[in-house]
């Protein structure tokens, strides 16, 4: 069984059973995507085929619609040449579900793919007629939010920029000079409020480009103008790991040969098949200038740029980022390597159901267009007891410091600035307790450990090494210089009366072997 044994005919349609298979006329949808395109999208990642391409795969199974997306990749080439072109653009998504099963679903929605270079002449052309097609209404991005960066140095390389924002400022040029034409630029990636990144990033360029003389103020205003070219915010969850050698094996038993994992020379991990949870959300702001394709009948929910907002500080601030920190935290403390085998564990279990739940629900953003309750009960019975679900509380505690003033601070200045007790608050205070026990790098057993990367780690890690693992008494005041920073917490913890509180239950976890789990037990029974 090989991917491209299906754009034959006559392929072993036995061989293929279990697998969903396309089920509109491919040859059709590509010559018509060809010659009159709506939807170009740039970054090639997993993220893109195992939820915007397969969303347009659902579409085009029911009939409702009739062309593809063309997918630009402009940071890793290697992902075109490898993962896209030798399997002629399909691709395998593996739905990996928390009752153990999985789904398999041939995405054929990706009619193209380009690198965005100029140094592939061929690629870049067609990428220019693309974007001067009257049809085309949407470009969007899965390209991190590093990917919205704009250097200096690459603002001075004029109308040959080589970040990948730049070459679509480029391009959008190109747009202008054909009539302004109008378009979308859609933003799937996430971060918050999207959209003004990736607006803020092409205005950069047009401005350094009208400074210097290259191109005209009727460019800058075609970007400013919203009936022209519209920048909507979205907010997108999915979580899609790398290849997972379990998927692998369930694959080759099945007999599909296109299994073998590919890492670029950039260290992107891909393969012709994706694996990826079966939970997904895609909120958009609709703002479009010139139409779109009728993604809100494959599930997208399309609202207004104030609900998606909502939404957004819902999943970040409420029900699902802060329960992902506090497993971090607690899992690194704990010695655990995977998401789901703390979800078995009946204190983690208990210290986020209850955070969530119990402590951060009375101040949720309620978006009105998902129900707070229901986004944290996928999280906490679908989403992280996962067992197909590779992920590791190492990964997740990447950069930690920069994700507590979202992920708590902004539960406990909803708390102040409603009136609310903030003694009701125990089991955030005990995360962030717990943090300090996580920067001074020991386990719950006394053994070492590397926290994970983080911009603050080597700032914030002299402030707790005075302190010991160790039974009794020891002076916990060094805690202070960290409490009382609001760049880490998003508060200064003192002056919202609860850093005597977390001084506390800091001292408690750092007494010793075995006291991390002693004091998490304590408080979420108590909860």
């Amino acid at each position: 069984m090989k991917l491209t044994d299906l754009l034959t005919k006559g392929y072993d349609a036995k061989a293929w059973e279990g697998y969903q298979l396309p089920k509109f006329d491919l040859e059709a949808v590509r010559a018509k995507t060809h010659d009159q395109p709506t939807w170009l999208h740039f970054g090639a990642g997993n993220i893109f085929r195992a939820f915007p391409a397969a969303l347009l795969e659902d579409l085009l199974d029911q009939g409702a619609y009739d062309r593809g997306v063309i997918v630009a990749e402009g940071f890793d080439f290697e992902i075109i040449d490898k993962a896209y072109a030798p399997y002629d653009n399909l691709s395998l998504l593996v739905v990996l579900q928390s009752d153990g099963s999985i789904q398999k679903k041939v995405v054929a929605s990706v009619t193209e793919s380009l690198r965005a270079d100029p140094q592939f002449a061929g690629d870049w052309a067609r990428l220019e007629e693309v974007m001067t097609a009257p049809s085309l209404q949407m470009v969007s991005f899965t390209i991190t939010e590093k990917g919205y960066s704009v250097a200096p140095a690459d603002l001075e390389r004029g109308l040959s920029p080589v970040l990948i924002m730049g070459k679509v400022a480029a391009l959008l040029y190109k747009r202008y000079q054909a009539g302004a034409l109008p378009v979308t630029l859609q933003s799937m990636d996430n971060c918050s409020h999207n959209g003004d990144k990736a607006k803020a990033a092409v205005l950069a360029y047009a401005e350094a480009w009208l400074k210097a003389g290259l191109v005209d103020e009727g460019f800058l205003a075609y970007l400013k103008d919203e009936s022209k070219v519209s920048f909507p915010w979205s907010m997108i969850d999915k979580i899609t790991p790398r290849p997972d050698a379990l998927v692998q094996e369930l694959l080759e038993k099945d007999g599909f040969e296109d299994r073998d994992t590919i890492i670029t020379g950039k260290n992107t991990y891909t393969a012709p098949f994706v694996n990826a949870e079966e939970t997904e959300y895609l909120v958009v702001e609709d703002r479009y200038t010139n139409g779109r394709p009728p993604l809100d009948k494959a599930g997208v929910l399309y609202t207004d740029q104030a609900t998606v907002d909502k939404v957004e500080r819902m999943k970040v601030c409420t029900c699902l980022n802060p329960l992902h920190t506090a497993m971090s935290i607690y899992g690194c403390l704990l010695g655990y390597t995977l998401i789901s085998a703390e979800m078995k564990d009946e204190d983690l279990r208990g210290l986020i159901t209850k955070m969530g739940h119990i402590e951060a629900m009375p101040v949720v953003v309620d978006p009105g267009v998902l129900k707070p309750a229901d986004f944290i009960d996928a999280v906490l019975n679908k989403r992280l007891p996962n067992p197909f679900m590779p992920d590791a509380p190492q990964r997740i505690a990447t950069d930690t410091s920069q994700k507590l003033p979202i992920r708590f601070g902004e539960t406990i200045k909803a708390y102040v600035s409603k009136g609310l007790n903030l003694d009701d608050l125990v089991l955030i205070p005990l995360v962030l307790a717990g943090y300090a026990r996580y920067i001074k790098g020991v386990d719950d057993e006394g053994n070492a450990f590397t926290p994970s990367p983080d911009p603050l780690l080597a700032e914030l890690q002299p402030i707790v090494a005075p302190l010991e693992v160790k039974e009794g008494p020891q002076d916990m005041s060094c805690l202070k210089a960290l409490y009382s920073r609001k760049d880490v917490f998003g508060v200064d913890l003192y002056e919202v009366g609860l850093g005597e509180r977390i001084e506390a239950m800091a001292a408690e976890l750092f007494a010793g072997p075995g006291a991390v789990r002693r004091t998490l037990h304590k408080y979420v029974s108590a909860r």
